[in-house]
């Protein structure tokens, strides 16, 4: 039966592949500094106009989905996107907290067991993007069961 339904949608609409979320922030070369320094993303391009990094595209440890940082448009003011938080799943989350907050990027919660089952912590980024830092393991494509 899934079967069947999955070809019946390929043939009304092409497949889609996520490519990259694109983050509005106020400055390019601190939010490079925090992704690429601090998380560890490798930088894949980066544009410069007029001496200032106005765009950057980066790619996080252990995937195929990239990370676009750019200036905003003249005149936009308003960054943070209300209702968007970034995940990034870190097998190591204890670890990598630890780590983090050794290199001064303040936790709004630690590592912490959800009713779901995954395990978050929460932090901000330069310029307030919410991120969720988990571990979800085998349960990361299954429905969520609360306990």
């Amino acid at each position: 039966m899934k079967a069947k339904k999955r070809a019946r949608r390929s043939k009304s609409m092409p497949a889609f592949e996520f490519n990259h979320v694109m983050l509005y922030v106020r400055d390019v070369q601190a939010s490079l500094h925090f992704y690429a320094d601090t998380l560890g993303f490798r930088i894949l391009e980066k544009f410069d106009y007029n001496g200032t990094i106005v765009y950057a595209r980066l790619l996080p440890p252990k995937s195929n989905t990239s990370l676009a940082l750019h200036l905003p448009e003249q005149g936009q003011t308003s960054l943070v996107s209300s209702g968007v938080r970034l995940y990034f799943e870190v097998k190591e989350l204890d670890s990598a907290c630890q780590m983090l907050e050794r290199a001064g990027v303040k936790l709004l919660s630690p590592p912490k067991q959800m009713p779901w089952g995954w395990k978050h912590a929460y932090l901000l980024d330069p310029d307030g993007h919410e991120i969720s830092l988990y571990w979800a393991g085998a349960l990361r494509m299954r429905k969520s069961t609360m306990k």
